[in-house]
């Protein structure tokens, strides 16, 4: 298997404070359903791709907000009004918008910018021209180019002001989480030196996302099988050349999410309402009671954390 191709833009854990815990939202647990609960890293870096080109570079020319989301915006919307879309990146599971002040203008915080989570139901739409909003659209970006929607019907999504990416709420937000999976400083050593301080099985560990970020339960599974790692086995147990194929596992399968333009399991789409087509070619997510395709052992189900966890007890070994 090749190096996996890592996502264009993104900000290494090490671009943040770190130490401080990830007070993002979290998802319900629902050990019956087969569905994400929530965007995943895949899905946000597909939203990211697809809303780069057409936003950078696009003056804001106002911020319509709905009903409350997670947090409030903490910032005046006409105070924002005139600034540049600068270089949109993320940061897990969060979009991170710089708000630039135009050649020449004086601006309080130059590094300001809007911190964007899509929640467990949310997604972001671009559109050319603004149709009126929707019972769950809650936030308009109205620029010069079109206007970017936030879409979040249950409302756990959020969009805050920052003064700067190293500047609460940003900082705080961002502080706790862990390393990016193609972010060439995550070495297999590195990886597996942080599995050794864990006791928890390596799904929980994969999922809590303060080791790695971007390992959602569909993806987790994934990579598990792909690396013939048992789901309950503690992380702390895992030898150094299994850390290595699993993290090769995690981004060969997290490469291949982002090609195929993520999940579509409940509701997400990217900018452009294009759907995700990974979920179609799952080996054991979703899958149980069906034929393994590396043994042809019948898939087991089993309830982690609240999550469902797929895998093959033929295949995955403790």
């Amino acid at each position: 298997m090749g190096a996996a191709k890592a996502p264009s833009v993104f900000l290494p854990a090490g671009r943040s404070p770190t130490g401080l815990a990830p007070v993002g939202p979290k998802a319900p647990g629902n050990a019956g359903s087969t569905r994400t609960s929530m965007p995943e890293l895949p899905e946000v870096e597909v939203t990211r791709r697809s809303i780069e080109q057409p936003l950078r570079g696009a003056r804001v020319l106002a911020l319509r907000l709905g009903k409350p989301l997670r947090w409030p915006l903490g910032h005046d919307p006409a105070g924002l009004q005139g600034l540049l879309v600068g270089a949109i990146a993320r940061r897990g599971k969060y979009l991170w918008l710089p708000l630039e002040p135009a050649a020449g203008a004086a601006v309080p915080h130059p590094r300001q910018g809007l911190l964007l989570h899509l929640g467990m139901s949310g997604s972001l739409a671009w559109r050319e021209d603004a149709l009126p909003p929707g019972a769950h659209d809650h936030f308009d970006l109205l620029t010069d180019r079109g206007t970017l929607r936030l879409t979040d019907p249950r409302r756990f999504g959020a969009v805050l002001w920052s003064p700067a990416l190293d500047a609460d709420p940003a900082a705080k937000l961002l502080g706790g989480l862990g390393a990016e999976p193609f972010d060439p400083a995550l070495t297999a050593e590195r990886f597996h030196a942080a599995l050794q301080r864990r006791g928890a099985p390596i799904k929980a560990v994969l999922l809590a996302g303060d080791v790695i970020v971007g390992a959602g339960n569909i993806y987790a599974c994934e990579a598990l099988f792909r690396a013939g790692i048992d789901p309950r086995l503690a992380a702390r147990r895992i030898s150094r050349p299994r850390a290595a194929r699993l993290l090769d596992a995690l981004r060969g399968t997290l490469a291949r999410a982002l090609d195929l333009g993520g999940s579509t399991l409940r509701d997400f789409r990217d900018a452009h309402g294009m759907s995700g087509a990974f979920q179609s070619q799952a080996a054991v997510y979703g899958r149980a009671g069906l034929p393994c395709p590396g043994c042809g052992g019948a898939v087991r189900r089993l309830v982690q954390a609240q999550r469902s966890t797929f895998f093959c007890p033929r295949c995955q070994r403790r």
